[in-house]
């Protein structure tokens, strides 16, 4: 999942439990949604991309920095005290999971075929942009 800073999610892509993360996400990045801002042309990337030891992989970093994006991943392999510095701003991504988790068909998954599985996710994406939405303009 790729979520903005505040949490809200703009990327969801449900994959076998068996992918490593790394795999994912440059795919997620690229497929970004464009983001408006209050003015000018909308971000088609983020500025700065923050993931735990599953996304720190040198060749992911090298991309995405190559990409313009600012890499705060967490390095994979190497000996570190414990956490990966990120936890005061990464709750945020924690947070957004667990609201996908408040959607009683995604917790098991019942569905046969994996396109089905990944549409319930970006449902309950837009279930929860729609929410964010009406909580800011009540």
């Amino acid at each position: 999942m790729l979520t903005d800073a505040q949490g809200i999610p703009l990327a969801v892509r449900t994959t076998p439990a068996n992918t490593r993360d790394d795999q994912v996400a440059l795919p997620l990045i690229v497929n970004m949604p464009p983001i408006a801002g209050p003015r000018g042309r909308p971000r088609t990337k983020p500025k700065a991309l923050q993931g735990d030891a599953g996304y720190g992989s040198a060749d992911l970093a090298a991309l995405v920095k190559w990409l313009g994006i600012k890499p705060l991943l967490a390095p994979l392999g190497k000996s570190r005290p414990h956490g990966s510095g990120l936890g005061k701003t990464r709750y945020v991504v924690e947070r957004t999971l667990s609201w996908f988790g408040n959607f009683r068909r995604l917790k098991l998954c019942y569905e046969r075929c994996g396109a089905h599985f990944q549409a319930f996710h970006e449902l309950a994406a837009a279930i929860l942009c729609a929410n964010r939405i009406a909580k800011s303009i009540a």
